[in-house]
């Protein structure tokens, strides 16, 4: 039969698919894109955010009232059930823990049957996924997280923490690369809890994968700052190696300590600002990211300035700003709200800073010759990442560069990315 896969979300949730779509092919079935005619559509979901929610509900809403076959799955099919079922009464539901069982459920689901699976289970998926043509492969490491974010929901649809087994996360990535792809995305819940339930940590699984023989590098998916400080020594001498990428994507939430407990994260604003320069003396041209989220309950106008004043002082070369947005299984939502117009303005006037500094970072770069691996098309443009992960488009570039690394003379930037011309050929 053929099935539609359609995801949203994090680098997680595609991986996940990849995983639905290994599992689909096995059994015999076409994988087509999404939007193609199909036989049956899986939704892979996302309840991380509340826009993002109400648009994949809209979604199943329409697929349900046209009479269209639906299997659910992700984080809102662990979450949010009763969601789905009162937006979509007859979508099939799925843990992502369940996903392995996706080939008899579709039989059930052609019959006419409506199936639901709340199963979440330590399963060791990872050993599910066949090797995807392509340069970029995506490869989870984990299910679930240590923390308890007041604001997070993502726990209660994952579970907690379950890393996968070290060997099948190396297997897995040698696949891969004998498969041709040259960038690697190991991907989780959080990356920087992986391995406490099984007595190792992220620094130990890296020091393994930079064995692997192979022209490939490797991205290392979000890491919450609190669990930095076991393994932050390894893990800078790590990421030296040339299978990593020198980037760190570290989710400091809010510059004011009274929001980060209020949030529960388990750090204060100078234990991160702390870790921050720790890294980046140890690691040279080290580049970070950051998520922010701005209106929490009980933000003040103070708070606010303070996650406005560390953007300017870290300089992260990305800050990811979300708005918040009460989640139906999360503390937060619990707790008195901000009106959507402080909020809105919040989320306008620290998008205006972020702009700003990652702006007047990449203008150090017109004029330089960079390096960097090029791995997507864009319009009239290939599209890469330097070592810090920096986004590079070079016009008028060959598509043979795609897979390759390649110099180019940057002349233009943005706030999200460096723009430049192939180094002509001596």
């Amino acid at each position: 039969m053929k099935i539609g896969i359609k995801t949203y979300g994090c680098t997680l949730n595609q991986a996940d698919s990849d995983i639905i779509r290994s599992v689909l092919e096995s059994g015999g079935h076409t994988v087509v894109e999404s939007g193609s005619p199909s036989d049956v559509i899986v939704i892979n979901t996302c309840t991380v955010k509340n826009g993002t929610a109400q648009k994949i509900l809209y979604k199943l809403k329409n697929l349900d009232r046209a009479g269209k076959r639906v299997i659910v799955t992700g984080c809102m099919a662990g979450a949010n059930r009763d969601l789905i079922a009162k937006h979509a009464p007859h979508a099939s539901i799925m843990t992502t823990q369940s996903i392995g069982e996706i080939n008899s459920v579709i039989t059930d689901v052609v019959a006419g049957k409506r199936i639901i699976n709340e199963e979440i289970d330590r399963i060791n998926r990872i050993g599910m996924l066949s090797p995807q043509r392509g340069l970029i492969a995506h490869i989870p490491v984990s299910d679930g997280c240590m923390s308890a974010c007041s604001f997070c929901e993502t726990k209660f649809a994952r579970g907690p923490l379950n890393s996968f087994n070290e060997s099948t996360i190396i297997k897995a990535v040698e696949r891969s690369v004998q498969h041709g792809a040259r960038e690697i995305q190991l991907t989780a819940q959080d990356m920087g809890a992986y391995g406490f339930d099984r007595k190792t940590d992220v620094a130990e699984l890296m020091e393994k994968i930079a064995k692997i023989d192979g022209d490939f590098i490797v991205r290392i998916g979000m890491l919450n700052p609190e669990h930095l400080d076991r393994y932050v020594d390894r893990l800078c001498d790590i990421i030296r190696d040339r299978h990593f990428y020198r980037f760190l994507h570290l989710p400091v939430q809010s510059g004011s300590d009274s929001v980060l407990k209020a949030m529960k994260r388990n750090y204060s604003v100078d234990e991160f600002k702390s870790i921050v320069k720790r890294i980046r003396k140890s690691v040279s041209g080290m580049g970070i990211a950051t998520d922010l989220i701005v209106g929490f309950p009980g933000e003040s106008e103070d708070d606010f300035a303070a996650s406005c004043a560390m953007v300017e002082d870290l300089e992260f070369e990305v800050t990811n700003i979300s708005r918040f947005g009460a989640r139906p299984h999360a503390s937060a939502s619990m707790m008195e709200q901000h009106d959507s117009e402080t909020i809105n303005r919040r989320s306008n006037d620290i998008s205006r800073v972020v702009r700003r500094v990652q702006n007047s970072i990449n203008k150090r770069y017109i004029g330089r010759n960079v390096m960097a691996l090029f791995t997507e098309l864009g319009r009239g443009s290939v599209n890469g990442r330097t070592l810090s992960y920096r986004q590079v488009v070079a016009r008028r570039a060959p598509e043979s560069i795609l897979g390759a690394r390649s110099e180019v003379i940057i002349d233009r930037v943005s706030a999200n990315a460096i723009y430049g011309n192939p180094v002509p050929a001596v």
